[in-house]
């Protein structure tokens, strides 16, 4: 009787051991770990000169025409690359329509934008730069702005050797691109877990993962960047209220004019979810156990107990990696041959600086 009082248990252990084996053998099929170190761009050179001038470029509010909104105002590095605001305030306190997705890891999405409209992050440093409700520039007048500052001139030579022309509004988006590749969370516990470590994840953790993956989740929420890789209708069993899925942005419609876009969107990349509140383009829910619940019956048709949201809420907790630590640029100063800030208003038929 003592053999089979020690052999039961150890059975038992054998056999735990075994699903968590199967578990992380199919996580490591369906996720893979951030690198530590940036990928090659196909246009855009990653060297020290550009990476560097796409640092000072991504906090010089001066690409702005009120010299207050730079690329870290809507995707601050010190907050998970995001704004913390459920849209984006702009140019003269306009409120943006859409929620200002994460800069980090962002080099792995498949496109740029809830809708893919830029597809990769070269494209995407243009639009915020030229959009009215956002920095409200023109191409001519941040060019004019980069070139009136002998620094940065001096920067863009380097940078982009050989060029006739360097400081232009391309190399610029270059620049920022490059930069912007650098911003990857490696080391998470999820990582970890990946790479072997079965004791990186608590067994609550372990839970979420399992239930992230058996009951769906992962089917869109997948790859390096846990999503960003493609494109799906928000509602696809149970369309949410039109609080959380406003019924005047149809999402990937506006870019492809094809029906079966409408109401779709990129599905956002998890990496550093817990830090990125709120959720979903409308940026309407604050609570990550709340999101999962809404995901749950919108896209998967389930009703998650309070315990299974819980623990999958639990599990994207995991997806928390190191953050960049970037050192604030020192500027180049203006000239007078700058542009100068144009941050007037409009209220009514008046209007105020």
């Amino acid at each position: 009787m003592r053999k089979f009082a020690v052999v039961l248990p150890l059975l038992a252990v054998m056999a735990a051991s075994s699903g968590q084996d199967e578990l992380m053998q199919r996580a490591q099929v369906m996720f893979k770990p951030i690198p530590a170190t940036p990928p090659a761009l196909e246009d855009t050179p990653m060297t020290p000169e550009t990476i560097e001038l796409g640092k000072m470029l991504y906090f010089d509010p001066r690409l702005s025409r009120s010299w207050l909104i730079s690329c870290n105002t809507c995707h601050n590095l010190g907050l998970g690359g995001v704004d913390l605001l459920e849209t984006s305030i702009g140019h003269g306190w306009q409120k943006g329509p859409r929620n200002a997705p994460t800069v980090l890891n962002a080099v792995f999405n498949i496109a740029q934008f809830w809708d893919g409209r830029a597809k990769d992050l070269e494209e995407q440093a243009k639009g915020p730069v030229q959009a009215a409700v956002e920095m409200n520039n023109s191409t001519d007048r941040a060019v004019a702005t980069l070139r009136s500052i002998p620094e940065y001139v001096e920067r863009f030579e380097k940078a982009f050797p050989g060029e006739a022309d360097p400081v232009s509004f391309d190399n610029m988006a270059k620049a920022i691109e490059a930069f912007e590749a650098t911003l990857l969370t490696p080391g998470s516990r999820f990582d970890q877990y990946l790479d072997g470590n079965g004791g990186a994840l608590s067994a609550r953790e372990v839970q979420g993962l399992r239930l992230f993956m058996d009951r769906g989740c992962a089917a869109c929420h997948s790859g390096m960047n846990a999503g960003g890789a493609g494109y799906f209708p928000f509602g696809v069993v149970e369309k949410p209220g039109a609080d959380i899925l406003p019924r005047d942005d149809k999402g990937r419609f506006a870019v492809t004019q094809t029906a079966s876009d409408e109401y779709v969107f990129k599905a956002p990349s998890l990496r550093n979810v817990v830090l990125t509140p709120p959720y979903f383009h409308s940026g309407k829910v604050w609570n990550l156990d709340q999101a999962v619940g809404i995901m749950g019956s919108a896209q998967l048709g389930q009703r998650l107990s309070a315990e299974e949201t819980e623990a999958i809420a639990a599990f994207l907790g995991t997806l928390t990696g190191e953050q960049p630590i970037v050192a604030y640029p020192v500027l180049p100063p203006h000239t007078d041959g700058t542009p100068l800030p144009d941050v007037e208003v409009a209220v009514g038929e008046a209007s105020v600086h």
